[in-house]
């Protein structure tokens, strides 16, 4: 019986030693990395693959390596020219270094979101609202370099930042809407000036052509009453100047003689 009994608890040690020894034994995926603890010092990152951690001796924590894509959301932002817009934005980054975004920071997710939100505020309302609207890439960029500086000591690279939405408030959509309106007004009044200045050129240099030419002047008025006749619903009366035909009576006359 003592012999059975100790053959008992050797098979149970081995059995919990087995499936400790089965237990370190992690699989990790081509974008996962395994960030060990060996009693509490931290030690190369592991993976991917198949990879073995000692029990009761490593801890490991699995890190994924793929670009976040974080949605920042709407911050109330008071610009330069005190203009009171909600802006929101995309962020995109990953991890470069597992080790140090876990050593460096408590929760590099957390972190990276809380620093682009005060970041965001920071940056427009550094600007003016024409700024926010047209310059954009300028906006963009500025963050992202921040961000990225910012980052940078955890192991964790901006990839990009986009403002995705500013929300304005309703009285200043309706002075934009009116400023857009006016401006609208203004070409289409400079263009109309500029048609007016070019007809009034081109009838100037028609003006010119006819008046060295008496006969074209004649033409173009026997031309306007074929054109006024062909309507036929309308009698037209009209005297004939004797200058009318002062051309013709002169060429009569070169002709005989």
């Amino acid at each position: 019986m003592p012999g059975l009994f100790g053959m008992n608890i050797i098979a149970t040690v081995l059995i919990i030693g087995g499936i400790l020894l089965v237990s370190g034994v992690k699989i990790l995926k081509e974008y996962e990395r395994a960030v060990i603890f060996r009693l509490g010092r931290m030690v190369d990152p592991r993976g991917p693959g198949i990879i073995y951690v000692i029990p009761l001796i490593e801890r490991m924590l699995r890190v994924d390596l793929r670009t976040v894509t974080m949605d920042v959301p709407p911050q109330d932002v008071i610009t330069r020219d005190n203009v009171s817009v909600k802006v929101n934005a995309v962020l995109l980054f990953r991890v470069l270094d597992p080790n140090r975004a876990i050593r460096e920071v408590e929760s590099f997710l957390f972190a990276t979101s809380q620093l682009a939100q005060v970041t965001l505020r920071s940056v427009c309302g550094q600007a003016e609202l024409d700024e926010l609207l047209v310059e954009r890439e300028r906006i963009n960029s500025r963050i992202q370099e921040i961000l990225d500086a910012q980052t940078d000591p955890w192991g964790i690279k901006v990839v990009l930042v986009e403002l995705k939405h500013i929300d304005l408030p309703q009285e200043m959509q309706r002075f934009m809407a009116k400023q857009a309106e006016a401006e609208r007004e203004r070409r289409a009044k400079v263009i109309h000036a500029e048609g007016e200045f070019q007809a009034s050129q081109k009838l100037a240099d028609a003006a010119e052509v006819i008046g060295k030419q008496p006969m074209a002047l004649q033409l173009r008025f026997l031309q306007t009453l074929v054109e006024v006749a062909s309507e036929k619903n309308s009698t037209i009366i009209f005297p004939v100047p004797i200058d009318l035909l002062t051309p013709f009576l002169k060429k009569a006359e070169t002709s005989e003689t």
